[in-house]
């Protein structure tokens, strides 16, 4: 999330709203070495007012949810939002649960139709079998893909414990931000 929300922060205001209540994003702001990293909001209570005050302020938002899709706050960023980006992790058990998501992102339609959902591969590892199946598998769902996979790496991770995204890590970064940006032109695009 804090790499989607900084990469949209090049273009245009961004703010992630906070909806885990692990509090990940906050807790990474904390941290955030620089003034002018991306704003970071505590929604995990009161998700929709959040929502609607802070576009008074942002042309973008980025609802960081709880990792399940049975999660309070889930269900009701997919009743907020215009496009729900889900990661799925190569992994038998992530293929399960995705299952769930097409359900959840149908019923969420009901309330808001315009809702967009499309499936995003992460900590991808081109060289595994299971990476190398991920897409037949994701083929089979309902819901689309996207062609740009985040792969594993180690930026993602340091970047975090140095209170920074991939954007702001220079060469060691390059690569992991340049995978960011191609997948919000290719949300953009279609």
């Amino acid at each position: 999330m804090r790499e989607l929300a900084s990469a949209l922060a090049e273009r245009s205001p961004t703010a992630i709203l906070d909806a885990d209540p692990q509090r990940s994003s906050l807790q990474w702001r904390e941290l955030a070495v620089r003034d002018d990293a991306v704003a970071v909001i505590d929604a995990v209570d009161g998700l929709a007012a959040q929502v609607s005050k802070s576009m008074k302020s942002f042309t973008n938002l980025v609802v960081d949810c709880p990792p399940s899709v049975d999660a309070v706050q889930t269900a009701q960023a997919l009743e907020l939002c215009e496009l729900a980006l889900i990661p799925v992790q190569p992994s038998p058990l992530d293929l399960w649960a995705t299952v769930h998501i097409e359900s959840r992102v149908e019923t969420a339609r009901l309330a808001n139709p315009r809702l967009r959902a499309l499936l995003v591969i992460n900590q991808l590892e081109p060289r595994t079998r299971l990476s190398q199946l991920m897409r037949q598998a994701l083929a089979e769902l309902n819901l689309p893909a996207a062609r740009t996979a985040i792969r594993r790496r180690v930026a993602y991770r340091s970047s975090v414990l140095e209170g920074r995204t991939v954007m702001d890590l220079g060469s060691r970064g390059a690569v992991a931000a340049n995978e960011i940006r191609e997948l919000i032109e290719e949300v953009i695009r279609t």
